[in-house]
């Protein structure tokens, strides 16, 4: 393999650069994740889930309404 080909500089070669600092940013799939723990589904298969489109709303209405009822709550006790 060259030196100069780029499979050979990718498995090989050293990144330029920084990487940028504090902790990754969180994805999509990682709110959804956080969102199923805080409504208890914990070890649910999501992506099967949210191919049956009546059950996964049925599941972000739940979610949603958890939240604004927490939300409320603070409100009212500060």
């Amino acid at each position: 393999m060259g030196e100069k080909r780029r499979v050979y500089t990718v498995l090989v070669g050293k990144p330029e650069g920084k990487s940028s600092l504090g902790r990754p940013r969180c994805r999509w799939e990682d709110n959804t994740k956080m969102d199923l723990q805080e409504v208890g589904c914990v070890g649910m298969d999501w992506i099967k889930l949210a191919q049956d489109r009546d059950r996964w709303w049925a599941l972000v209405y739940a979610v949603m309404n958890l939240r604004v009822l927490q939300n409320a709550g603070n409100f009212l006790t500060s």
